[in-house]
Formats: C-alpha cells, sequence, structure tokens
C-alpha cells in the first residue's frame, strides 16, 4: 500500500535517506525492511526555536515495490506545418512557456528576442561586471530566459492555483531540474543552473518546429481596423502571425512608450522601490538559528537562513523582497547612466553574504512630479531614481553604499564592509537619491527590522542603492474574456511586463493561461489575423 506520512526530525537526521526511512517506518509502524521506498512531498524547516527541525510530508511504500515519481513531460506535436502561428515577443517564462502550451494545442510559436541566447549574454554581464560597459539588449534583464535566468530562480509564488504550480515545477524538471524543487517549500534552482534549462527548452520548441530569432527587438507594427497584421523588428525584418503575444518583461520601457505612441491603453501601476541590504551569511545564520555566530550552519546540516520581513511605517510598508541567502548583489541596468541593482544565489547559496531588497511600496502620490508623462508617470519616477543612483555612485555603474547604521543617522561611512557586488562601490549619502519620504520610510524600516531580528540592525550591513525593478511600473490591460488588448483584438499582453505576474512561476502561468486562450480562440474558428 501507499501511504502519506508526516514526520518532524532534526536536521541531521533529514541529511541522510536511510535514517528518514527508519523514521518513516516508525511512525508507520512497521518493520523498515517493510517500505521499499518513499516519494518527498513537501519539506520546510522550523527554526523558531534553539532545535531547528525539518518537517516532512512522504508518500511512502509499504509491502508493494516501489514506483520512481512520474514527471508529466510536455506534450510533443510537430508543429513546423501547423495552419496557425503565434508570435511572442520575449522569451523570458512567459514567453517559453506560452510557446510550449501552443505546442500542445497544435499551433506554431515563432519567438522574437530582443538579446542573445542565454549562454552568449553570459559574456556580455561578464563585460558590464568588470568594465563596467553596459550592452542595452543584452543584460541582466534582457536575453533568453528573461530577468529571473540571472537573478536567482526562484520558484515560489503566493498563487494559489496549485495544479498549475506543479504543471510549471514538472516542466522545469523535465529540462533539467532537481527532483527536490517539486517538494521543497521554497523551490530555488540557482543561477549558475537556469542556463542549460533555458537551452533545453528552446531546443524542444524547434524540435516540435517552432521558431527562435534572436537579436529581433519589436518596434513597431501595422494593423488593420482592430487586428495587428505585420510586425517588424528593429534591424527591419518583418513577420506575419495570427497573434501576438507580448511578454516583453517589467523593463521594456522602449515597449510603453511605443504603445503610448500608438495612442494605446496603458496605465501608471504600483510597484515598490529601495535598496538591496547585504549581511555576513554567518550573521544572519547565527540571528535566525538562535546559536553563536561562530557555529556553521553547513556542519549542523542547516542551509544558508533566510528571512522575511515586513513593517508598517506610516503611511507606508517597508518590506523584504527577493532575499538571497548565500547570495551576490549584480547590475541590472539596462541603460548606461542608469543604476539598477538585484540578487541571486546559486543553487548551493554558498557564497559569504545574504542579501536582500529592502523596499517601500510606491504609489500615484509619490509620482505625482511626472503626471506630465501620463500613463508613463511612474515608468519616469523610476528612471529618475536610478539616474541619481547612477550619479550618486560616480559612474561605470558603481554604486552607492553606506553602513546600515550610516544609512539610519544620515552618515557618511568613513569606510565600507566588503560586498559581493563586483562593479565596485562609493561611499554615498543614499538617502539622497529617494524622495525625503521614501528615505525616511527606509530608514525607520531597518530600525523597525532591528527590533524584530536582533542583530539585524547593525553597522556590518550594507546598504546599496537602488533596487528599483521589482515589477512593471506599468499595467497594460487587456479584457477579462479573451485576454487581449482592448483596442486590438489579436494583441496579447502577458506576463510581468504588463502587469499580470511577478515572478518566473506566475509569469509562466500567465503564458500559460493567454496561450491556452488563444488556442480557444483559434478552436471557435475566430480569425485573429487579418490578411493583407
Amino acid at each position: 500500500m501507499q501511504k502519506k506520512i508526516q514526520i518532524r526530525i532534526p536536521p541531521a537526521v533529514a541529511a541522510s535517506e536511510q535514517l528518514i526511512k527508519k523514521e518513516l517506518a516508525l511512525q508507520a509502524g512497521c518493520p523498515e525492511k517493510n517500505i521499499s521506498g518513499f516519494h518527498l512531498l513537501k519539506r520546510s524547516l522550523d527554526a523558531r526555536s534553539r532545535n531547528p527541525r525539518i518537517l516532512l510530508t512522504a508518500e511512502v511504500f509499504i509491502d508493494e515495490p516501489f514506483h520512481p515519481r512520474a514527471i508529466t513531460g510536455q506534450p510533443y506535436r510537430d508543429v513546423s506545418h501547423a495552419s496557425k502561428s503565434v508570435l511572442i515577443a520575449g522569451a523570458g517564462p512567459a514567453g517559453l512557456f506560452a510557446a510550449l502550451r501552443l505546442i500542445g494545442s497544435g499551433i506554431k510559436p515563432v519567438i522574437l528576442e530582443r538579446g542573445k541566447e542565454v549562454r552568449a549574454r553570459r559574456r556580455d554581464l561578464a563585460v558590464l561586471n568588470k568594465e563596467g560597459i553596459i550592452n542595452p539588449e543584452s543584460n541582466y534583464c534582457f536575453g533568453e530566459g528573461g530577468a529571473g535566468t540571472y537573478s536567482d530562480g526562484k520558484l515560489y509564488t503566493r498563487s494559489n492555483k496549485r495544479g498549475d504550480i506543479q504543471r510549471i515545477l514538472n516542466a522545469f524538471v523535465q529540462f533539467g531540474a532537481d527532483e527536490s524543487i517539486l517538494y521543497e517549500a521554497h523551490p530555488h534552482i540557482g543561477t549558475n543552473k537556469l542556463p542549460q534549462i533555458i537551452t533545453a527548452i528552446r531546443h524542444f520548441i524547434i524540435s516540435c518546429g517552432g521558431e527562435f530569432h534572436f537579436g529581433k527587438k519589436l518596434s513597431d507594427w501595422t494593423a488593420a481596423g482592430d487586428h495587428i497584421r505585420e510586425v517588424f523588428a528593429a534591424d527591419g525584418s518583418s513577420y506575419p502571425a495570427d497573434a501576438l503575444i507580448l511578454a516583453t518583461g517589467h523593463s521594456a520601457r522602449d515597449i510603453f512608450q511605443l504603445l503610448q505612441q500608438k495612442k494605446l491603453q496603458i496605465e501608471a501601476k504600483p510597484f515598490a522601490l529601495g535598496v538591496r541590504v547585504e549581511h555576513p551569511q554567518e550573521l544572519i545564520n547565527a540571528i535566525q538559528y538562535h546559536f553563536a555566530k561562530e557555529q556553521n550552519a553547513a556542519a549542523l546540516h542547516l542551509p544558508p537562513a533566510a528571512y522575511q520581513l515586513v513593517s508598517d511605517v506610516n503611511p507606508k510598508s517597508v518590506f523584504s523582497f527577493c532575499m538571497c541567502p548565500g547570495g551576490i548583489i549584480a547590475p541590472a541596468s539596462t541603460n548606461n547612466g542608469e543604476l539598477v541593482v538585484n540578487g541571486w544565489s546559486p543553487s548551493k547559496r554558498n557564497n559569504p553574504y545574504a542579501n536582500s531588497g529592502i523596499v517601500v511600496n510606491i504609489e500615484k502620490s509619490d509620482w505625482k512630479e511626472y503626471e506630465k508623462h501620463g500613463p508613463l508617470a511612474a515608468m519616469h519616477f523610476q528612471s529618475a531614481i536610478e539616474q541619481k543612483a547612477f550619479t550618486a555612485g560616480g559612474g561605470n555603474f558603481k554604486a552607492p553604499a553606506q553602513r546600515m547604521t550610516d544609512f539610519v543617522n544620515n552618515k557618511i561611512s568613513a569606510s565600507l564592509p566588503a560586498c559581493s557586488y563586483v562593479p565596485g562601490l562609493s561611499s554615498a549619502a543614499v538617502a539622497e537619491v529617494f524622495p525625503a519620504l521614501l528615505a525616511r520610510t527606509l530608514q525607520k524600516g531597518f530600525t523597525e527590522f532591528g527590533k524584530k531580528m536582533k542583530g539585524y540592525y547593525t553597522q556590518e550591513a550594507l546598504i546599496v542603492a537602488t533596487e528599483s525593478r521589482t515589477s512593471s511600473p506599468v499595467r497594460i490591460p487587456r479584457d477579462m474574456e479573451s485576454l487581449a488588448h482592448p483596442q486590438l483584438k489579436n494583441l496579447f499582453p502577458c506576463g510581468e511586463g504588463a502587469g499580470y505576474a511577478g515572478g518566473i512561476v506566475s509569469a509562466a502561468m500567465d503564458g500559460e493561461r493567454v496561450a491556452d486562450r488563444i488556442a480557444s480562440i483559434f478552436s471557435l474558428n475566430q480569425p485573429l489575423h487579418v490578411n493583407a
């Protein structure tokens, strides 16, 4: 028989498959030899006490043969000569998973990506980090795989659509991710492993007859009535299609500007903005695991500790965002003259620092000064902050930074601790990068976080500006039923850039949702494309 069993065990026990099996046998009330194997269904860490415990839920095979975990693969169909095709602008998770879903429906996806394929993209990141030279089309935000590929690969989401989430995770496993993402409470692939997974997805799409075109920045389209007729890339190449999925990501400001120029509806959208904070990982371990700083988490079979913080600082909220244990701070700018930072971790999360975005909610009242830009007001506000950060850092993508205690006390740091940010730091008054209210809110937030996590508020921590690409500052509206733009019936805004997702998994789910709707419309014989 198969039985679902929950156990609560010390980390050292959880590190051994044989010891886990022994605990499962005790819980099942049967001899260990009667258990032929087990699948982990869920794994989480409870570190609230001085004796952390691992909580495991397992499907246990008792007195019957063990069956390996079944991974449902993506349906393969030859769509090379399909009667319908869909252009997808953007090869991030929304675009890639839309393509996979279209293939399952017998529709040919044609992906236009402004950046480079994932491995060539890595070379541009190295030049940015070491020489301070940015390629506006190939960086941490643009290129195959999207912003998530080289910024961590976290796979957890607030969505409650468990079935959809499981399908996304299964797909990542099919293309090379470790099975642990299926049961970890906070699944994470790691920036070092994502590129080969993204490459495997591309190879699968091409093997099914789909197309990839790199270096094809969407620049324009022609329309007949309320339907797009032909799409143009910046190099002058053109592509006809039955529909266009717009999955260009939260940093494609040129797309937002194009929509505004074409007098298509868009809206300014609230987002969050702040700084990256970096602590020594061993300090965060000591705080979260309630042990001495000198103790080694790995030796105790504990992962590098994470944290999640939030505090209401009237009239705003301050919260942690994209926390990266054992991680690195990276330059995530898309243009020269603007400074953006983000964080990522390798799969082992074994770097000596822990970093997290600490951000403040940004609303209409904050971008009032930029209202002349209409629906692009929030975007221009975001850009202005990034320009101030670039200037404060002294150029060449050096980041303005302060010790946390100095930031709160408005004191320029005489020295800065070692940091993972490769382009380098400049000691600066980080508060001056932000409007006064935002700076005060961040300062108050850090003191409040210090009360919640004793030791968090410290001169050992480093504030690095600016974390500003948390989500899109623009929403592209779409019809609730068709998911198409209200003014163009074959234009489908999708993913983070359109304002309908927040991370890899939710973007992938939105890509699937849009693809399913297009397939449904096609099946009803409602043509979306108007021929010349």
